[in-house]
């Protein structure tokens, strides 16, 4: 692939200097736009924010590729920055990767699953060679850069590595099954090569199995290796060989030392006698099981990564019904069953309402035992529904069906004859059985009543207990603005929604809107308190506000944590106080603005009023706050306003 072709000398930057992520990722938006690469850099920019939020676009030795998928996007295209100052707030998978080379690729939508992939693993493949990288870094004018993206001259190699005559499988997979699944696939390639051992890698990613492992090679394979954060697909497969399990960014690190640990395996636990006709026999024998606490954060996440899909679609398509029938006057319709809007209306609360909780278990079961927990896992999901225990009583089910079928495959093994059997029977249908009973008789009902005890508070919220708990939820949104505390927000009011309770998603809705707000007004109204490049980043702030993206004001947050955060957080438990007090409520995620169309507990003028009016309000006190701070500080400093402005 010849990559000056879909980039030019100026795209290039070399030397530049940067204070943050979000700097870097506007400065180079802009030059595509400016490029007349793209149709809307806004609407592009978007859609890199949200990437950012999904896992980490930065590796290790100061290399980071953010990357975005839009309709904005005119044709393939990537810029390139390399830094003079490396960047230490950069989420990378090595906690101390300091980045000073940035690509950021822009992808057309239709091309997601063609270009997209292709480009970046070709990147990630030129990337794993040091040589090449360092030509890119220490390249010192744009059209040098330039010149080397093509230059893939290895250098020479000054010894031959002694061939082993051992062979090494392995899976790569990650969440998002784009960038760390590759870079993990060539660190282990590369590894293998210079250790001696053939080393062939199954990379299970955003377009399924790619390079599945052949008949041949896992008859041959001596040992397999998982690198994986979500769970594996058609595991059984290599049931015959010594694993080593780790996660997706643990080759990028130390590659070398897990072929090492792989090839330990081979030799004190050699591999059985590859037989598909038992290939769903379980290997844990051979302690290459994870962590217990691992095993149940990869369980999370694949339940989690699996409804997102379900969410966004049975969310939205229940909007466009509600959208379709106020727009047109078609309430009527909307009401009426069996109409076309009825159905509409039906399908996306179905999916909702119906396969949210069954997919969530399956899915964290399946990561726990595999295949044979998928027929159980439905089974605990559509229970928890029946018995009204929702989200809390679907991840109970999961964690019940994953590690009971886990028991099972330890104690009834497939063998001989009835392999087919206890793989095809015994397994589903004893797990659908045994699993389902305890969440229909035993802890299912305990979960349902301390689901509908809180159900029951949340409905009867109302004074001061509501102001509490809106502010509450305000708080924890803008306390960390993406973080570990924001995503526990987020988790509690999905739940309350998947149970019926839409109050928390609206408070929690509204209050995104908040931070980008208040960075906006603060450095338009008290210009003269903030530097050029803050005041760059908020002329940004509010237009991600409207999509209800809060990473926009971290820069702030980072660079003066003890007076942004109180400042944020004051605002935003005012504005999550009064859309709970209001018992205004929001069954649509992700919606941003256009939640104005849907909000809900009052008329909709009155809802919409008071949803959007709290979020301005509450963003006109952390814009107070947030100015009147930093004047304080610049006086505690010593600085003039003008001095702060051109710092």
């Amino acid at each position: 692939m010849k990559l000056q072709a879909l980039t030019s000398p100026s795209l290039i930057n070399t030397g530049k200097a940067f204070q943050s992520k979000q700097e870097v990722i506007q400065y180079l938006v802009k030059q595509l736009g400016d490029e007349g690469k793209l149709t809307n850099p806004d609407e592009f920019l978007l859609s890199v924010l949200d990437r950012e939020k999904l896992s980490p676009t930065g590796f290790e030795g100061g290399l980071a590729i953010p990357h975005g998928k839009s309709t904005a996007v005119k044709e393939a295209a990537f810029a390139i920055a390399t830094l003079e100052s490396p960047l230490t707030d950069w989420e990378s998978i090595d906690p101390n990767n300091k980045v000073q080379l940035v690509i950021l690729l822009a992808i057309p939508e239709n091309e997601a699953g063609s270009t997209h992939l292709t480009l970046l693993s070709e990147f990630v493949k030129r990337l794993s060679d040091e040589s090449y990288k360092n030509r890119l870094l220490h390249a010192k004018t744009n059209t040098e850069l330039f010149n080397h993206l093509d230059n893939t001259e290895a250098a020479k190699e000054t010894a031959a590595a002694k061939k082993l005559n051992k062979t090494v499988l392995a899976i790569t997979a990650c969440p998002a099954g784009i960038a760390h699944t590759y870079m993990a696939a060539e660190a282990l390639i590369k590894a293998g090569k210079e250790m001696g051992v053939d080393v062939f890698v199954e990379k299970q990613g955003a377009n399924g199995i790619e390079d599945r492992h052949t008949t041949s090679l896992l008859k041959k394979a001596d040992a397999i290796i998982y690198a994986n954060d979500v769970a594996v697909k058609e595991e059984e497969r290599f049931a015959h060989l010594p694993k080593v399990k780790t996660s997706v960014a643990a080759p990028l690190r130390s590659a070398q030392d897990l072929l090492q640990q792989a090839l330990n395996k081979a030799e004190s636990t050699p591999k059985r006698e590859y037989n598909p006709s038992q290939s769903s026999a379980s290997s844990d024998d051979d302690n290459g099981e994870k962590s217990f606490k691992t095993e149940i954060k990869d369980s999370i996440l694949t339940g989690i990564s699996y409804i997102i899909p379900v969410i966004v679609a049975g969310g939205m398509t229940l909007a466009a019904a509600v959208l379709i029938s106020q727009a047109f006057g078609l309430q009527d319709v909307y009401a009426e069953e069996g109409s076309w809007l009825w159905l509409l209306r039906q399908l996306g609360g179905g999916m909702l309402g119906q396969l949210m909780i069954p997919i969530l278990a399956a899915y964290m079961a399946y990561s726990i035992a595999d295949k044979p927990a998928l027929g159980p896992g439905f089974a605990a999901g559509i229970a928890a529904n029946l018995i009204g225990s929702g989200f809390l009583g679907g991840m109970l089910g999961g964690f019940l069906a994953g590690y009971f079928l886990k028991f099972l495959k330890k104690k009834v093994k497939p063998k001989g004859t009835f392999a087919g059997f206890v793989s095809f029977w015994v397994y589903p249908v004893v797990g659908t059985l045994v699993v389902g009973s305890i969440m229909l008789f035993v802890v299912g009902k305990p979960i349902a009543a301390a689901n509908q005890g809180l159900l029951s508070w949340l409905d009867s919220l109302s004074g001061a207990n509501a102001l509490l708990l809106g502010a509450i939820l305000g708080a924890m949104v803008s306390f960390d603005l993406g973080g570990p505390v924001n995503k526990a927000a987020y988790t509690f009011c999905i739940g309350a929604m998947a149970s019926g309770n839409f109050i928390p998603y609206a408070a929690f809705a509204s209050v995104k809107m908040v931070s980008a707000f208040s960075v906006t007004g603060a450095t338009i109204i008290g210009k003269k308190y903030f530097t050029k490049q803050e005041q760059e980043v908020g002329k940004q702030t509010w237009l991600l506000g409207l999509a209800g993206i809060t990473e926009g004001a971290i820069p702030f947050m980072i660079n003066d944590p003890l007076r942004v955060i109180p400042s944020l957080i004051a605002g935003s438990a005012v504005t999550g106080a009064i859309v709970a007090y209001f018992n205004i409520g929001l069954n649509v995620p992700g919606a941003g603005i256009f939640s104005l169309a849907l909000v809900q507990g009052q008329p909709l003028l009155v809802a919409a009023s008071i949803w959007f009016g709290a979020a301005i309000l509450g963003a006109l006190i952390s814009m107070v706050l947030l100015i009147a701070t930093r004047k304080g500080k610049l006086k505690k400093e010593g600085k003039t306003a003008a001095e702060a402005t051109a710092a």
